[in-house]
């Protein structure tokens, strides 16, 4: 109910768009036309960059897009962002619920479980951000915490838990997996040094090694394919963390604005957490349970300040969070625990929670604004879609030799170079395989509409031939002769890929046998 209570404002003003909106959607929209085509696992998205295409669903993680595609299917493409955020709220608020009930009451714990669901950091995400991805993460937060703490209880059973949280997070979303990655490493190393249990180490470890043995069918891909696409373009300037470090001001007007709200939020998150906190542990005694949170919640904070630059440029992998204050979305899981733990009474936390809303609608009308998009501009990038015409694309996905910025929207799928005349008589093109005919009266070389990415081959009349990219914009070349030329262009399964989805398929059977090697042993000391 207080998901659905989230997305009330959807029904009037249409859906919130935020920065990612339009990608997740274009994504979802173009996920769903590969399935209809017989693509189950999409790897090229065929119509970004207006129809010369990206490697957008090698290096996506694919739950979220997965999810909404899933979810076009059976409801109409306006609804669907709203049908998307419910399900991830009230799995937000389940999860909660599982953590919250170790140390409060059932009704505790639902409180603290629609804290968790409206607190101010997912309101930022749903209607400013539209971070779909993260926020289906946030859901795996709390089970995180929840399998370190039972960890030390029943080492051998938190294994088959932990992995599948760790796999559901490298494929769920990029920084998220990393905070989760480095959230785990910290409990760990807490829960083994003051339980004194160094297998908690070993056996916790081997969980993450099985969770990303799991997720390998996407990640050793994305790992040996990263060099073919512009990935630098993911830590440009304004989106570094240098950049983005609570109250940082840079030459980018509209940049200043949103992190200043963001940080606002963020400053507001924290002294509600740290005065959680401090009453929670006077209430509660010295839990090592709380100790353990309590010192995520500090390490989390921390992390959104300049102090620890130093650690955001030498730590492995940390700067691809690339928005310190994302790790807003830990904090989260600290508010939501300790606030009803801090305050029993209903009436200071109504006030709490009343005093939090208010702080954002302030701060959002002072410096941000929600935007909305209606049922017709909903309906317009479907248009685009089915039409041809494209959408705009990320250009961290784009081949590295490839310029977006040069190419012209209205290029033709195939064109011949220079003088040389040339007849197309197009076959098929799909975002998987392209396959057309071409007379021309001398030898030369054909231009696609195309991106030349590595995975690409191309025959020309049964024998393959060595593509070309073009210098100014990385358009796919293929050499033709004179004469008629059948030309077939197929997206190939590279080794990476075929690697990885039998790592996968072995760490599934590992996990199996660990589940049904436990179920043994439960039987035989039952009986």
């Amino acid at each position: 109910a207080t998901a659905f209570a989230m997305i009330v404002p959807f029904f009037l003003w249409g859906n919130p768009s935020g920065h990612d909106f339009e990608f997740h959607l274009n994504s979802w929209m173009e996920v769903l036309a590969q399935w209809k085509q017989g693509i189950v696992f999409p790897a090229w998205a065929e119509l970004a960059h207006f129809g010369f295409g990206e490697a957008r669903f090698i290096f996506y993680p694919p739950l979220s897009w997965t999810l909404g595609a899933a979810l076009g299917a059976v409801l109409p493409w306006k609804v669907v962002p709203g049908a998307y955020v419910w399900i991830a709220l009230s799995l937000s608020g389940c999860s909660m619920f599982i953590l919250a009930r170790r140390w409060l009451t059932a009704r505790d714990a639902i409180f603290a479980a629609v804290l968790y669901v409206v607190n101010p950091y997912y309101i930022v995400i749903v209607y400013w951000r539209s971070a779909f991805a993260e926020l289906l993460a946030g859901a795996l937060l709390p089970l995180l915490l929840v399998a370190v703490l039972r960890s030390k209880e029943r080492y051998s059973r938190t294994i088959i838990p932990l992995a599948l949280i760790i796999a559901a997070a490298w494929l769920t979303n990029i920084p998220s997996a990393v905070m989760v990655t480095y959230s785990l490493a910290l409990l760990l190393v807490l829960a083994a040094a003051f339980e004194r249990k160094p297998r908690i180490l070993l056996e916790d470890g081997l969980a993450i090694l099985l969770g990303i043995g799991i997720a390998s069918f996407y990640l050793l891909p994305v790992l040996h394919e990263q060099k073919w696409i512009n990935i630098a373009q993911v830590l440009s300037p304004g989106v570094r963390p240098q950049d983005n470090f609570l109250f940082t001001l840079s030459a980018d007007p509209d940049h200043n604005r949103f992190n200043w709200f963001v940080s606002a939020v963020a400053t507001g998150q924290v002294c509600v957490l740290a005065l959680a906190a401090f009453l929670a542990r006077r209430k509660s005694g010295t839990s090592l349970e709380f100790c353990y949170l309590i010192m995520w919640m500090v390490f989390a904070s921390l992390l959104m300040f300049p102090v620890t630059l130093f650690a955001w440029e030498h730590f492995p992998e940390l700067q691809f969070i690339q928005f310190p204050w994302r790790w807003l979305l830990c904090t989260n899981v600290g508010v939501a625990a300790l606030v009803p733990i801090a305050w029993r009474r209903w009436t200071p936390r109504l006030l709490l929670f009343a005093a939090m809303l208010g702080l954002l609608i302030f701060i959002s009308n002072r410096f941000q604004p929600p935007w909305w998009d209606t049922a017709a501009d909903i309906a317009e990038m479907l248009d685009n879609q089915v039409t041809g015409q494209g959408y705009e694309g990320t250009d961290e996905y784009v081949p590295s030799h490839a310029d977006p910025s040069e190419v012209k929207q209205d290029a033709p799928l195939v064109s011949a170079i220079g003088p040389n005349p040339v007849r197309i008589q197009r076959q098929q093109w799909t975002a998987k395989s392209k396959s057309f005919s071409a007379s021309t009266t001398a030898a030369g070389q054909l231009v696609l509409r195309l991106f030349n990415y590595p995975a690409w081959k191309a025959e020309v009349n049964g024998e393959q031939v060595s593509t070309e990219t073009q210098e100014e914009t990385g358009q796919m070349l293929i050499p033709v002769h004179a004469g008629e030329n059948n030309v077939q262009i197929t997206l190939t399964t590279t080794k990476d890929r075929i690697w990885g989805r039998v790592v996968s398929a072995l760490s599934l059977f590992a996990l199996a046998v660990l589940f049904f090697l436990q179920r043994r042993n439960r039987w035989q000391l039952a009986h």
